[in-house]
């Protein structure tokens, strides 16, 4: 298994080595160290742009300079990506289908001691409710550098989720390749599915491998895109598994969670449990205990498929 990498510095490297196309620019509001976009700033300082705490009209710059055909990724952290810009993302990108890649750092919990302020856990609802915006949260640093050629490819507005920690690389095997709006099975069951996306999907795996001690045999689909979503593969569990649990470090509400929901109930209502956030705010603290204190964990994840299987018909 390679090196722990946070999905962050991965994008770094992903982005300067992106560079190399000559349309590329990066944009920052002034947190260049902490969303590694500095990478590219040091490679193509030219290209780069310090719009300093401004986010807003961070957005607006971009917008324009995706009219002149270049590919624009902004840069700062998912609180103020998806919360203070939201309303010129959704009026000035997503409303023409412009161009511009929002990048949006340190979300979820594991912002740790920064505190329930930067904790962004509302992001994936906000920006899975914009037409056409396509909503992505990769789980590794092998998915997210796939994630980035990926939307750069992809002509239209996209929102890109990263973390601040660390995490086991899971998805580097023969055969792996990203794709927009296709789940990735790590594991095949029948008994039920585990839906994760981020850095739920390694603490999945972990909870999955302790249920086969129990001869509990559950697959897991790792859910990277959030929109849009592989309808398919969650049809395919439900039939196949009876039931699902998702996992996501975001509130329930509105995320991968109630994404999932809205497919099941519309096609093969089976039963959906979630882990998340449970319509709360984080608190300040070291990152690993906060993931415990609200539950985002293998033991839940555990409780959950075994209580989503007692309900099956």
């Amino acid at each position: 298994m390679a090196d722990k990498i946070a999905t962050r510095h991965a994008y770094g490297e992903a982005l300067s080595e992106l560079g190399k196309e000559p349309n590329v620019v990066a944009l920052d509001a002034d947190v260049s160290t902490c969303t590694m976009s500095c990478m590219f700033g040091e490679k193509y300082p030219d290209r780069f742009y310090n719009v300093g705490i401004a986010e807003a009209n961070m957005v607006g710059i971009a917008a324009g300079m995706s009219t002149l055909g270049q590919i624009p990724f902004i840069h700062t952290f998912a609180m103020f990506a998806a919360g203070r810009t939201y309303d010129q993302i959704r009026n000035t990108l997503a409303y023409p289908h412009l161009n511009v890649k929002v990048v949006g750092t340190h979300a979820g919990l594991t912002v740790g001691e920064d505190g329930a302020t930067h904790q962004c856990l509302e992001d994936l609802g906000l920006m899975r409710a914009i037409p056409e915006m396509v909503v992505i949260c990769p789980c590794d640093g092998n998915e997210t550098k796939q994630a980035v050629r990926a939307i750069a490819s992809y002509n239209g507005p996209c929102y890109l989720r990263l973390g601040r920690l660390a995490v086991d690389v899971v998805t580097e095997f023969p055969g792996y390749k990203f794709e927009i709006g296709k789940a990735q099975s790590l594991k095949d069951g029948t008994d039920a599915t585990i839906i994760a996306t981020g850095i739920m999907v390694q603490i999945a795996l972990k909870a999955a491998a302790e249920l086969e001690k129990e001869n509990i045999n559950v697959r897991v689909l790792n859910m990277h895109t959030i929109k849009p979503i592989d309808k398919d593969a969650i049809i395919n569990a439900a039939k196949e598994t009876g039931a699902i649990i998702t996992a996501e470090e975001h509130n329930v509400l509105t995320g991968l969670g109630s994404a999932v929901s809205e497919v099941v109930t519309d096609t093969v209502p089976v039963p959906v449990l979630k882990v998340g956030t449970e319509d709360t705010f984080g608190k300040s603290g070291n990152a690993e205990a906060l993931m415990e204190r609200f539950g985002l964990n293998k033991e839940n994840i555990i409780e959950k498929v075994k209580k989503s299987i007692s309900m099956k018909k």
